[in-house]
């Protein structure tokens, strides 16, 4: 598969173009207070599947029979890129929704399509309404809603994994359910951190690690529990 190393500015624009094609129904759908749950997991999946297709990603993906399919977790994965989405969408081939910064949601037809699509905004500088995201967040999970979660708050500019943040830890404890470790290697060189072009014909590796239980640590050992995930999600990734 031949690899275009300087990436393509039309390609993004292809990308983002393919993005206003599923925005924009989702949108209307909110607005008109029709939004149904299936529906979006289609959209969604279609959506992710044109922008692999796009870049011509080669996605390989490992671990997912470890995964009980009767079970909602918190998944937590590594954030190198923002082809994470799509790849984690098709790679997880059940509802997901992503807990996402509030910038996102200001991007005129793009924000509104996500809060109909029940993602989760977050503003992590405001204490008060990071806990009512929280909040949120577990009535996601009681409803069946698997929650996506990078604990590095963004993106690695070189691959390396940044200090893991809290939030997600706290709503695994709060709502007693199993966090979902994953890797994700390979879609910086897809898409690096800061640039905005695509370059086709990469590699994307996904593993799913086995679950782990909040439960088992408790408050007391939060810290021992976020060394747990981290060292889960690190012990994928290339030296």
């Amino acid at each position: 598969m031949p690899k275009r190393e300087h990436g393509s500015y039309a390609l993004a624009l292809r990308a983002v173009a393919e993005t206003l094609r599923t925005a924009v129904p989702t949108m209307l759908d909110g607005v008109l207070g029709r939004s149904r749950r299936k529906l979006c997991d289609e959209r969604i999946g279609a959506w992710s599947g044109r922008l692999l297709a796009l870049a011509e990603v080669e996605l390989h993906v490992h671990g997912l029979e470890r995964v009980p399919r009767d079970e909602t977790f918190v998944v937590m994965s590594n954030h190198q890129s923002h082809y994470d989405v799509p790849v984690l969408f098709q790679a997880f081939p059940r509802t997901l929704r992503m807990i996402a910064k509030k910038e996102l949601y200001a991007i005129p037809i793009f924000g509104r399509a996500m809060r109909a699509a029940e993602f989760i905004e977050v503003d992590r500088r405001d204490h008060e309404r990071a806990k009512q995201s929280i909040d949120r967040a577990a009535g996601r999970l009681r409803s069946g809603i698997n929650v996506w979660i990078a604990p590095e708050g963004t993106r690695s500019a070189d691959g390396s994994l940044r200090p893991f943040k809290k939030g997600g830890f706290v709503l695994a404890l709060d709502t007693r359910t199993r966090i979902l470790p994953v890797t994700i290697v390979g879609t910086r060189e897809v898409v690096p951190a800061h640039e905005k072009r695509i370059r086709r014909g990469h590699r994307v590796d996904v593993t799913f690690h086995p679950p782990i239980d909040p439960a088992r640590f408790g408050w007391e050992r939060r810290d021992e529990l976020v060394d747990r995930v981290r060292l889960a999600i690190a012990g994928a990734l290339p030296d």
